[in-house]
C-alpha cells in the first residue's frame, strides 16, 4: 500500500515520533490517519509511564507575566539540560505558566492538597448534605465524592488544559514526556495576582 507522504510528515509533528514510526503506524491501520494518532498516542502514553522513575536533575524555572497583574513561576525538571534548552520543553513551560495564570489551581497534585484542607471541606460538604436531609448512608458517598472533584479542581495535574479542553494538564505532561523522550516533572509554581 502506497503511503502519502505529508500524511507521515503531518503524522510526525502532531506526535514528534520519527518518519519511520509515523509511516510503520499508518501501515498498521492501513491508512487510516486518525487511527494512527490514536495508536500513537496510546504507545506514547505507555512510554511516558516507563519513564516516571527515571532521575530529573536539569531543568528551567520559567516565568509568565499576564498583563501586568499575574505572574506566574514554574519550576519544571527533567533528566538532560540538553532538552531543557529545546524549544519544545520552553513551550510546555511556557504553556504551564499560562494555564497556571488563567486557572489558577493551588497545587501541582491531588496528593499534595494537605489534609486539614481535605477534613475542613469535608465537614463543610457533609453540613450542607445534612442540610438537604439527605440520608445518612448517603452522606459519606456523596460526600466522597464532591472531595475527589474539589481536589482534582485546585490540581494542576488533574485539570482541563486551557488550550485544550479535551486534555488534562497530566494528560499534557505525559504526551511531551513522550515526545520528548525524556522523564518530566513539574516539582512547584508560585502565582501572584495583583491586589491578592
Amino acid at each position: 500500500m502506497a503511503l502519502d507522504i505529508e500524511q507521515i510528515k503531518k503524522l510526525r509533528a502532531m506526535t514528534g515520533v520519527g518518519l519511520t514510526d509515523a509511516k510503520k503506524a499508518l501501515e498498521a491501520t492501513g491508512g487510516d490517519f486518525d487511527k494512527a494518532v490514536e495508536e500513537m498516542r496510546i504507545k506514547g502514553i505507555a512510554k511516558a509511564d516507563k519513564k516516571a522513575d527515571r532521575a530529573v536533575s536539569a531543568g528551567i524555572v520559567h516565568s509568565y507575566v499576564h498583563g501586568d497583574k499575574i505572574g506566574v513561576l514554574v519550576e519544571v525538571s527533567c533528566e538532560t539540560d540538553f532538552v531543557a534548552r529545546t524549544d519544545d520543553f520552553r513551550k510546555f513551560a511556557n504553556n504551564l505558566a499560562l494555564h497556571i495564570a488563567a486557572s489558577s489551581p493551588e497545587v501541582v497534585s491531588a496528593a499534595d492538597v494537605p489534609e486539614a484542607r481535605v477534613e475542613k471541606e469535608r465537614e463543610l460538604i457533609q453540613a450542607e448534605l445534612k442540610e438537604q436531609d439527605k440520608p445518612a448512608d448517603m452522606i459519606e458517598k456523596i460526600s466522597e465524592g464532591k472531595l475527589a472533584k474539589f481536589k482534582a479542581e485546585i490540581s494542576l495535574l488533574e485539570q482541563p488544559f486551557v488550550k485544550n479542553p479535551d486534555q488534562t494538564i497530566g494528560d499534557y505532561l505525559k504526551s511531551t514526556i513522550a515526545q520528548l523522550g525524556e522523564n518530566i516533572v513539574i516539582r512547584r509554581f508560585a502565582r501572584i495576582e495583583l491586589g491578592q
